[in-house]
């Protein structure tokens, strides 16, 4: 039964209440009942279970006042808007395309620190088993993994040639940083090498194929480089 029927079957038994007499007869003046009574029996009327069965749920209702909230709020920012809701449209639009622009520029946000999480974080391996795995990724389109590992393969090797100090918790930034100094026709390359590693390790970023060859090709020209002499040293070679 509708809400609206309850109120008439509510509004009916009272006239009918209204119109009884105690002693039937239709000489003597009608029993009205009481304002308060008569409430009382409406609200009961229409408190019954019929009435409501076709009610919004609660989710409807909280979604309804949400609605219904920002629709005002839509309507008001139209209103101080040049040009009513068509102006409040092109700012919006304007947002979102300042936004996406931003977005693809920067790309996704870096966690920081980038690079203070140590470059080695398993058992040591040697260089060789570094490589062996990076091989491995590659082979099955892993990228990232295939990076992180031939990453890792470099400064193992150069650890391996004494090219630099085995210390463990280096960072990947430090290890190039050290290895440039060592190796300065090779500083840029390991640089950018250190660089997207952080971005795929720490970074979220993804890498590709591409980025990997560069890797490995880094790697393959940094097993056959020479370090850079110093002053002191160089003057000892030359003098035998």
């Amino acid at each position: 039964m509708s809400m609206t029927g309850g109120v008439l079957a509510a509004a009916s038994a009272l006239s009918g209440a209204a119109a009884s007499t105690p002693g039937g007869s239709g000489d003597e003046p009608p029993v009205t009942v009481p304002r308060d009574p008569a409430r009382e029996a409406a609200r009961r009327e229409l408190a019954k279970r019929m009435y409501h069965e076709n009610d919004p749920g609660l989710l409807q209702r909280a979604l309804d006042a949400f609605w219904e909230w920002l629709g005002r709020l839509l309507a008001k920012a139209a209103s101080a808007t040049p040009g009513g809701s068509l102006g409040l449209l092109v700012v919006i639009l304007c947002v979102i395309a300042a936004l996406a622009a931003l977005w693809w520029r920067l790309g996704t946000p870096r966690r920081g620190p980038a690079s203070a999480a140590p470059l080695f974080d398993e058992r040591p391996r040697t260089a060789a088993e570094h490589r062996a795995a990076a091989e491995a990724h590659a082979a099955q389109g892993h990228w990232n993994q295939a990076v992180q590992e031939r990453m890792r393969t470099i400064v193992r090797s150069l650890e391996e040639r004494a090219l630099l100090d085995v210390r463990p918790g280096r960072t990947a930034d430090e290890a190039a940083a050290e290895a440039g100094r060592t190796l300065p026709g090779h500083a840029d390359r390991l640089r950018a090498a250190a660089r997207h590693f952080d971005d795929v390790t720490y970074g979220g970023r993804t890498s590709d194929q591409q980025a990997y060859r560069n890797i490995a090709g880094l790697d393959s020209d940094l097993e056959r480089a020479r370090p850079a002499l110093t002053n002191a040293a160089a003057r000892d070679e030359a003098t035998g």
